[in-house]
């Protein structure tokens, strides 16, 4: 008997409901998908930082190249129009919200991500990223 995937099985977790999670996301995936100097990903957090896009969105391609170099395998993005998250967007986004007040979790789950055991210096990217975010009044929650 064939098993046949759902997308609650591809893409089991909602999307986050903090707005900046949300741009956060939009991010990774336009960078995941299209690299690092993806336009809209530039467009978009220009729009969402103003004059100080600048911090965040180096900071954002820097953990994107990190999570890239360090990866043991592949880490599933969904396609920018997706209202769900695949497991792994799911724990990058929790990383980068709770890195500050769960630094044990975080990297946990960064372990668990990257599939090798020291993680620091991506842990190191992604509190940068999440630092900038917050720093600019959009704290990334989820």
């Amino acid at each position: 008997m064939a098993e046949t995937t759902t997308l609650a099985a591809v893409l089991p977790h909602m999307l986050p409901a903090c707005p900046h999670a949300r741009i956060a996301l939009f991010a990774i995936r336009r960078m995941g998908a299209h690299g690092l100097a993806d336009a809209r990903a530039t467009h978009t957090l220009f729009t969402m930082f103003g004059q100080d896009f600048r911090r965040p969105l180096v900071l954002m391609r820097a953990l994107m190249a990190d999570l890239a170099s360090h990866a043991s395998g592949q880490i599933a993005i969904a396609p920018c129009c997706c209202a769900r998250m695949t497991v792994a967007e799911a724990a990058l986004i929790t990383i980068l919200a709770q890195l500050e007040i769960a630094p044990q979790k975080a990297r946990f789950l960064m372990v668990d991500l990257l599939g090798i055991r020291h993680v620091d210096g991506v842990l190191a990217s992604a509190a940068a990223v999440g630092a900038a975010f917050a720093d600019e009044g959009r704290p990334i929650s989820y």
